[in-house]
């Protein structure tokens, strides 16, 4: 009876001992796990630290190299500017020296002159007094003679027609319709030529446009005509090679700009910056195509050396920018040459004028023209440009992924395709395609789009 009244008991407490031994199984699994995920927590944080500190050493040295190439540009300048000096000064001593060895000359051969002059009065004064007497009585006489017979034609003339009141209208009549078809010819003349200059003459700060000039229509109508028609929108990025998230920014302005080209609305200014050679102007001119507008390139350093005409020649840019049907974009490359801070001593009175120039053309957005800024030093422009800026677009260096495409892209274009398809074809060797192009990109680590593209130039000239 004993053991069948504690037989249940120790059941129990076994049950009981068997849960807590379970729980106790639970606990250390759940102790384990949260000191996994800690662990995991851990190494996280010091991963987004290292990459943080890794990140700011890269903003810092990329800080450093602008302001190395800031501090180098500004000693170029100062040295081409002493160099400019000491030459002005050459020359103007020159000039100097020049004009006072003329001047001496001069002063010589006019008192030579005057002498020899004086000489040959003394000698022939009495003759030279006869003539001139004798030249003046002739002149007098005829001149007597002429006023007479003027006199005696003129009023028997102007009695005849003060006579006849029809010769006296028609005449009046007559000089009023000169007058006036003189006056409108000119101003007809005067409006004429300022419209073609303004339409259809290229400025002369645009160094290359697709649109078709004057010059170009009269020669080649019928090509100008078909290459006209034949013109589609092409991709934006086509033959562009960018990193994923700069390739995914740029499409979208490409499909924001044409929309507003099909939609006549207002377009958006863009600045881009960042090394040379890392494809600005080539995805410029590819947003034109694709937008359907035209393109029209011009540099800043083209700018300055106009000096007093500068303001003339920007407002004859932007003129011409508003006579497009098709829409223009208007690339500016190397931006910063002109559109500097104004509060800096460097820049010139005559660059002030046109920047000012500049800022009173594009303070309003227009539907006539994009504005699309190209820069490699963005830290240098006039405060105000900030503010006709929409998007800006940073163009780095492409990355290793990046590099392989464009080695890839060029070795097809400048090596495989004319020697397979050219009419000197050549016999490759055999290897592995897609490691050597991983390997030249690794070795191209730091090189632009641009540089790539010579590299694959040399691999042409070299093989070919």
């Amino acid at each position: 009876m004993r053991e069948n009244t504690f037989q249940p008991i120790f059941k129990e407490l076994k049950r009981e001992y068997e849960a807590a031994v379970e729980q106790l199984k639970g606990e250390q699994i759940r102790i384990q796990g949260e000191e996994r995920r800690k662990t995991v927590n851990e190494e996280t944080k010091q991963h987004q630290a290292r990459a943080q500190y890794q990140d700011k050493l890269a903003r810092q040295r990329y800080e450093d190299q602008l302001r190395q190439q800031q501090a180098l540009n500004e000693e170029n300048l100062r040295k081409q500017e002493e160099s400019v000096q000491k030459q002005e000064a050459m020359r103007k001593a020159t000039i100097e020296h020049e004009m006072e060895l003329r001047h001496k000359n001069e002063l010589l051969r006019i008192e030579a002159e005057s002498k020899a002059r004086a000489r040959v009065e003394r000698e022939n004064a009495d003759i030279i007094r006869e003539q001139i007497r004798l030249k003046a009585a002739e002149h007098r006489q005829t001149v007597l003679e002429s006023i007479k017979t003027a006199g005696a034609v003129f009023g028997e003339g102007f009695r005849a027609f003060v006579s006849d009141w029809d010769k006296v209208t028609a005449t009046v009549a007559g000089l009023t319709l000169l007058a006036v078809g003189v006056y409108s010819a000119r101003n007809a003349t005067a409006v004429a030529g300022r419209y073609i200059e303004a339409r259809l003459g290229k400025p002369s700060l645009v160094r290359e446009t697709s649109r078709f000039t004057v010059g170009e229509a009269i020669k080649h109508p019928i090509k100008v005509t078909t290459k006209r028609l034949k013109s589609k929108p092409q991709d934006a990025l086509e033959g562009v090679v960018l990193s994923p998230s700069l390739e995914e920014r740029v499409r979208d302005i490409a499909i924001a700009t044409r929309n507003t080209r099909q939609n006549n609305g207002l377009y958006r200014n863009i600045l881009m910056y960042g090394p040379p050679g890392t494809g600005k102007t080539l995805f410029a001119k590819k947003l034109a195509m694709h937008s359907g507008m035209d393109y029209a390139i011009m540099t800043g350093g083209d700018v300055a050396p106009m000096g007093r005409d500068g303001v003339t020649a920007m407002h004859k840019v932007f003129d011409w920018a508003n006579t497009s049907r098709r829409g223009l974009l208007l690339f500016v490359d190397e931006a910063d040459a002109f559109l500097r801070k104004r509060s800096t001593e460097k820049i010139s009175e005559d660059l002030r004028a046109t920047l000012n120039a500049f800022l009173y053309r594009t303070g309003e957005q227009s539907n006539k023209f994009m504005m699309v800024l190209a820069s490699n030093q963005p830290e240098q422009f006039d405060w105000a440009i900030n503010d006709r800026i929409d998007e800006i677009v940073n163009f780095a260096l492409p990355g290793p992924e990046e590099r392989e495409r464009l080695v890839r892209l060029y070795f097809d274009k400048y090596v495989l395709e004319p020697a397979t398809g050219g009419r000197q074809r050549m016999k490759l060797a055999q290897f592995d395609y897609g490691k050597k192009c991983s390997e030249i990109a690794k070795r191209t680590d730091g090189m632009s789009g641009r540089e790539i593209s010579k590299l694959g130039v040399a691999w042409q000239v070299r093989f070919l």
